[in-house]
């Protein structure tokens, strides 16, 4: 028996944010051969279940890169992040305009104004750099405003974070340099761990989260030995899954960072890569014994 980790973005879900019907009957046909099949996304729980009940998958659930850990429907890991700390990170990203997203155990909370702050600044950089696409730019924000589960609030200041249970806070910013100076101030904290699933995107959560982490502790739960863990990924967020799975697997769209850590380099996501992974790494060798 194996335990296989599979990301979403640019991994599992294709470009149109679907699950293809061939990527589908592989997880099919590995899950009936016994293995484990697991999600491990940064998305919210309320995101990621939808996702895979609307393509028909049944399977345990790592989400918000590793902080929560979904099984047999309940809650087996939830490594939610200080009040304090919070309350401080949300009061900084909103007073210098950020755009961020909180997740929480009610979904995901987006300033009224977001949509706005991330027009502008599209509208400052295309000014400076007529080669900046737009369009690219306006696909990024629609997908963040495609979640399932977000909730529209006008000022995050004063919530009841305690009851929330944030279990990461979401930020994107077109304006790299910006983003980056950010990721330097907050980098030498210990009460939180930094990650990002893209070049213009920065994930904050507690200082024990990350995929890799998840990973370990669902095979201890399912009692499947390190050695026999697969992971599937695409971006700087499932580094830490490579390192902790037995085999990697990197997509054909991934970083070349993401590539260079992997045993295994498979189709994009946009051809079926996870179906053709899976086929060639565990189904070929099931039929062969």
């Amino acid at each position: 028996m194996k335990l296989i980790a599979i990301d979403l973005d640019g991994t599992l879900l294709s470009s149109t944010g679907s699950i293809s019907q061939e990527n589908i009957e592989a997880i099919h046909q590995v899950q009936e051969l016994g293995h484990v099949v697991m999600i491990s996304s940064g998305r919210s729980l309320h995101d990621t279940k939808e996702i895979i009940q609307h393509a028909g998958i049944d399977c345990p659930i790592i989400t918000g890169n590793g902080a929560i850990a979904f099984e047999s429907g309940k809650v087996i890991q939830n490594l939610i992040m200080e009040e304090k700390v919070i309350e401080e990170l949300v009061d900084r990203l909103q007073r210098e305009g950020y755009y961020f997203e909180i997740y929480t155990n009610k979904g995901i909370l987006i300033l009224e104004n977001g949509r706005g702050i991330l027009n502008r600044e599209i509208q400052s950089i295309q000014n400076q750099d007529e080669s900046f696409s737009v369009e690219w730019a306006t696909g990024e924000i629609d997908i963040q405003y495609k979640q399932n589960g977000l909730h529209l609030i006008s000022d995050c200041r004063g919530l009841n974070f305690a009851s929330l249970e944030v279990y990461k806070i979401f930020v994107l910013s077109f304006n790299r340099v910006r983003l980056l100076e950010l990721k330097e101030r907050l980098s030498e904290r210990t009460d939180l761990s930094l990650t990002s699933s893209g070049k213009t995107k920065l994930e904050i959560a507690h200082p024990h989260t990350s995929k890799g982490n998840a990973l370990k502790m669902m095979a201890n739960y399912l009692n499947i030995p390190m050695k026999d863990t697969v992971a599937i990924g695409d971006n700087l967020n499932d580094f830490s899954m490579f390192e902790a799975a037995g085999m990697s697997i990197a997509m054909g769209n991934a970083e070349d960072e993401v590539k260079e850590r992997s045993m295994f380099i498979t189709k994009d996501h946009d051809e079926n890569g996870v179906g053709y992974a899976l086929k060639e790494c565990l189904l070929k060798s099931s039929n062969s014994d």
